[in-house]
């Protein structure tokens, strides 16, 4: 049988884990009851497992059979946290933590990528390498890959990885059961600019006696918009949204501090650096106007998502190969989003890949991943795992006839000349 039979054989199990994660969502870096089900979910495999310290990550290593030791290793990553949102679906899976809910589908890639495992472990003997099972917390905004990564993740079979792969589903945009990506940015940098105007506040009565922080704010908000437009070429996409402003106790009190806070994104190391040095002066010297201070920092946080180009090309062939042609759509633009599997990316040549799980008949209008009303077609998960397996069983034999290749050649170039 094929890998994508076996994950159809597969998919009831997939379907039943994915429901009871979806029940247990939990947030951040500490995810105990997450952990203890992926757990349960690997027993008796033939994996050498291990947890993170500093956060509830598992990390489960395949051995090959058909190598010696010294063969390719592939990673394959599936992220497992929830976010802070009350789920409003209706679902009768519902979450069943108050202020928790899954609703970038983390519960699908979890279950996903357990069902990638079990795929492999059939066909470990096969292997002509080993595979690296990621399965992460902290994706959310809590930077659990760069964790990961400290903890040794891309070491973990011993030998550096030499290809990663990820699979991210979408609640809309995407029809279900297509697979979409692009070669180079898929997904934009991500950064904070976090802004304190102070001034000395008074009666709303008598502006004058005061230094009043608030129209100073407001118009550097504004300003940071005027600035991307004149700073930044139409062609170099660049996002300043403000979302959070506070101000203020009472309308006729005017406050000494006025704070706000945005999120930054572009698709350049280089633009996120222009940003940095443009907003932090523009805030200081707009607050130096008018007379006020302005505490302004910028901090960085997930870098640009790239796709290795020959590793995108080789996803995308796959997909066409396993799923047939209309399963795999070209991303026209990459995402504003930002994801920190890009940390991985960063150090080990892969590629990322979406997922339509949209459960509408028009997923333009569908409710978007991270919305309260996310709902996702668990019936794909079949095929993401056969696709990650697909991955790694590929992507290795291609590793090992390279690597065997190098080796042939090195030998001939290191005989004797004939007599």
């Amino acid at each position: 049988m094929s890998l994508r039979d076996d994950a159809r054989a597969l998919e009831p199990d997939l379907v039943a884990l994915r429901r009871e994660l979806h029940q247990i969502p939990e947030i951040g870096l500490h995810l105990p009851l997450t952990q203890q089900r992926v757990l349960a979910a690997l027993e008796g495999l033939p994996l050498e497992i291990s947890l993170g310290d500093s956060l509830s990550s598992v990390t489960a290593v395949l051995r090959g059979g058909a190598h010696d030791g010294d063969g390719p290793v592939v990673l394959l990553r599936g992220d497992m946290d929830a976010l802070p949102v009350t789920e409003r679906t209706g679902e009768e899976f519902t979450s069943r933590h108050d202020g928790a809910m899954h609703a970038c589908g983390h519960d699908l890639h979890t279950a996903g990528l357990v069902g990638a495992a079990r795929l492999l472990c059939q066909r470990a003997a096969d292997l002509p390498g080993d595979v690296v099972f990621m399965f992460q917390p902290g994706e959310e905004g809590y930077d659990g890959a760069r964790h990961m990564i400290d903890e040794g993740v891309l070491d973990a079979a011993g030998r550096p990885a030499q290809a990663a792969f990820g699979l991210h589903v979408t609640s809309s945009k995407v029809h279900p059961g297509v697979f979409t990506a692009r070669p180079g940015p898929l997904m934009a940098a991500s950064a904070g600019l976090s802004v304190k105007v102070v001034g000395a506040g008074g009666h709303g009565s008598t502006p004058h006696r005061t230094l009043d922080p608030v129209p100073a704010a407001c118009e550097m908000v504004t300003a940071l918009q005027t600035m991307v437009t004149r700073r930044f070429d139409v062609f170099e996409p660049v996002v300043i949204t403000v979302g959070s402003f506070h101000a203020g106790t009472k309308r006729n009190v005017i406050p000494d501090e006025a704070e706000f806070d945005a999120t930054v994104r572009a698709f350049s190391t280089g633009a996120l650096e222009r940003l940095s040095e443009h907003a932090v002066k523009l805030c200081e010297d707009i607050a130096t106007a008018h007379g006020l201070r302005a505490e302004a920092t910028f901090s960085g946080e997930y870098p640009v998502t790239v796709n290795d180009h020959a590793a995108h090309d080789f996803l995308a062939d796959t997909v066409r190969q396993v799923f047939g042609e209309q399963r795999y759509e070209p991303m026209e633009n990459p995402l504003t989003g930002s994801e920190d599997f890009s940390r991985v990316l960063d150090q080990v040549p892969g590629a990322f890949v979406f997922l339509g799980a949209c459960t509408s008949d028009d997923p333009e209008t569908a409710p978007t991943n991270h919305s309260p009303l996310a709902r996702f077609d668990d019936s794909v998960l079949a095929d993401g795992s056969a696709l990650l397996a697909e991955l790694a069983v590929r992507k290795l034999a291609d590793l090992h006839a390279a690597g065997a290749a190098g080796r042939e050649q090195k030998l001939v170039g290191q005989r004797p000349p004939s007599a």
